[in-house]
């Protein structure tokens, strides 16, 4: 599928950015050519970031050699365009590893480098820490100077801009934010600063008038000089990008040829003398593109932004697996047919329409999507305000993204009670992403919160009506749903509405009730039939509402089985099962009770249901070890009586079930 390596005799030289730094001005390009092909060779073969990384070679080959790092600290945004950073700091060996358990991550971590001096998975992150890394430096009384990377995407992000305030506020001499403006984020970029930025005004007659200006303030004298230095200031608000940055108190640089490594270095020596100077701080901007060096990504980097194994020379991708639709896809699908039936009904996305597959619904109502940029805060009291005016807003959000929103979620949503349905993507485990984009918080950080309500379908068919329910509710909604293929189930024709509340008992039995939500329903069914093989007759409860929850037929189950077990693709901490143990303790009921979940600990890429202890197997074991404590070792004998069915027994599980512990 893919072009052999040529031999990098300079890359494969290089373990750490000081063998780097050994080389002669003149071998750096040829180095940052190496690392092209090096991306495009290994990730071919192992998937991964492409395009970022694609259009940063150029200014991270050159920060490295330019600057003396690890002293100097250098942050980068997000971590997309990372990979020429990890090929120079000795992890060029690790790429057939990245993304799987054990292995190296997609984005920087403390831990896996001590190059690697910031971690991040969401954007606009950079500047506040390079920030607050430089100002320790301060305090500390050490040398070094920080930088931080930042792509025009993240620009948009509202910290980066509280940063930027804070930052010139402060005046800081020893910190160099490098703009990477290639137009384009992960979807392409919206908003008046996206606008700003691309109109280029600088170049080339800009750049020449500054010049001239420059030249002629040289021979003034006295004041004259005044004059013509707020002359000068006239001439940069109709001609230069920077007017903007350096009324935020930053020296500001460009734009520069990004990829004209010349051009680069000399513009890092220049500034890296002018911080030594005490001249900082200072914003650098650079012109580049993304999925530069690469045809195919360059003539569609969205395509080629994440990637599966593809053939280098074609660009053609790895046939995929037939896999049935993707939740995505099917929300995406009922949500424009929803909006067809209600002129209501709104869309709004995070810089990220193609990932929920709003981009879709943007071409079916274009007049009522809005893509709001990498700004969830602003996302969701702008969804609150459409709410207030009688509109009903669905805000399709990755469950890790909507974290950055919580306030908002509680201020603007919840206290008013205001009409907003949140679509939660990419909910549960994420596989090689890793831990920043897990969704495993989201039952916990909605069920406390006054009037909403909280919900997860069991698969795709289910997600439809869910919707449904979601977007009728006369409040805030929550609807949860996973990454990737659905399970292949038939999808009714009418979408119908669910009750608030209302639980789903898909098999009885009085050994033991399985309480299961979403992602976990069908591997709870799955473990049922394997118990009742070895006689054992297991309850299943599709629960769909972690709030409200259908209270009849749980404290049902719970005074007619033996034990209870609840299965969440979610932290054990907060989350379903926490809550059926506080309905449990509510009415008094004292049983044996195990609440799967995830383990209370970061959960890294790689990971799966198998090996956090949620698969088929995992449920069956801990529904049988259960049982032994009420039983004895061999839970599967025939019992006299029934009475053991009532839910009165001596005391409640406090063994692994009660610490998060999934096996």
């Amino acid at each position: 599928m893919s072009t052999p390596l040529r031999a990098g005799r300079l890359l494969h030289a290089i373990e750490r950015p000081a063998d780097l730094r050994k080389l002669p001005r003149q071998s750096v390009e040829t180095v940052a050519a190496e690392i092209r092909e090096e991306i495009l060779a290994r990730v071919s073969q192992t998937g991964g970031h492409l395009a970022s990384s694609l259009g940063a070679v150029e200014l991270i080959t050159a920060i490295h050699y330019v600057f003396d790092t690890p002293r100097d600290r250098l942050i980068l945004d997000v971590g997309h365009q990372g990979y020429p950073h990890k090929m120079l700091t000795g992890r060029r060996e690790d790429f057939e590893t990245i993304g799987q358990r054990g292995g190296m991550s997609k984005f920087l971590r403390r831990a896996e480098s001590e190059y690697d001096h910031f971690g991040a998975g969401h954007a606009g992150t950079s500047i506040s820490a390079a920030l607050g890394m430089a100002r320790a430096k301060f305090h500390k009384g050490e040398d070094g100077i920080v930088i931080a990377l930042i792509g025009d995407g993240s620009m948009t992000a509202g910290m980066a801009f509280e940063a930027l305030n804070h930052a010139g506020h402060l005046a800081e001499k020893n910190l160099i934010v490098v703009l990477n403006d290639n137009e384009m984020s992960i979807d392409p970029n919206v908003g008046a600063l996206s606008s700003y930025l691309s109109r280029k005004l600088s170049a080339p007659m800009a750049r020449r008038v500054k010049g001239w200006a420059k030249e002629f303030l040289s021979g003034m004298p006295g004041d004259m000089l005044h004059w013509a230095r707020k002359a000068e200031e006239s001439v940069k608000v109709f001609f230069s990008p920077g007017l903007l940055f350096e009324a935020l108190g930053f020296r500001y640089v460009g734009p520069i040829q990004g990829h004209r490594m010349d051009v680069v270095l000399e513009t890092f020596d220049n500034v890296k003398e002018m911080v030594a100077n005490g001249s900082g701080p200072v914003l650098i901007h650079a012109i580049t593109e993304k999925g530069h060096g690469y045809g195919p990504a360059e003539a569609d980097p969205l395509k080629y932004h994440g990637v599966g194994r593809f053939d280098v020379p074609s660009g053609r991708f790895a046939p995929k697996k037939k896999t049935p639709p993707s939740y995505t896809s099917v929300f995406s699908d009922a949500l424009i047919r929803l909006a067809g039936e209600d002129e209501r009904i709104v869309a709004i996305t995070a810089a990220m329409a193609s990932g929920t597959g709003l981009d879709r619904f943007q071409r079916a109502f274009p007049d009522r999507f809005y893509d709001v940029g990498i700004a969830e805060q602003h996302a969701v009291t702008f969804a609150a305000g459409l709410a207030a005016e009688g509109m009903k807003p669905v805000a399709a959000i990755y469950s890790t993204f909507l974290q950055r929103a919580f306030d908002q979620v509680v201020h603007d949503v919840c206290l008013q009670n205001l009409d907003v349905t949140f679509a939660l993507d990419r909910a549960g485990l994420v596989g090689a992403d890793g831990s920043t984009h897990q969704g495993l918080f989201d039952f916990g950080y909605f069920r406390m919160l006054p009037n909403a309500i909280v919900m997860a379908p069991k698969d795709e068919n289910e997600l439809q009506h869910l919707l449904a329910t979601a977007i009728e509710y006369p409040g805030p909604a929550a609807i949860r749903f996973p990454r990737g293929a659905g399970l292949g189930i038939a999808l009714d024709p009418d979408i119908k509405k669910i009750p608030p509340g209302e639980a789903e008992l898909l098999r009885d039995g009085e050994d033991a009730g399985i309480l299961a939500i979403g992602s976990t329903v069908h591997p709870a069914m799955e473990a049922a039939s394997e118990l009742a093989a070895d006689g054992l007759a297991c309850a299943v409860l599709n629960a769909r509402f972690v709030k409200p929850m259908d209270r009849d037929r749980i404290l049902a189950l719970a005074r007619r089985c033996r034990v209870l077990v609840t299965v969440e693709e979610h932290s054990v901490l907060g989350g379903f099962g926490g809550a059926i143990l506080e309905l449990l303790a509510e009415e008094g009921i004292r049983m044996p009770v195990r609440a799967l979940g995830i383990p209370d600990a970061v959960v890294d890429h790689g990971e799966s249901v198998e090996t956090v202890g949620l698969s088929p197997a995992d449920i069956r074991k801990a529904v049988v070890a259960l049982l032994r404590t009420v039983e004895g070792p061999d839970p599967t004998r025939p019992r006299e009586g029934s009475a053991a069915g009532e839910g009165d027994s001596s005391g409640s599980d406090s063994g692994e079930g009660a610490d998060g512990a999934s096996a």
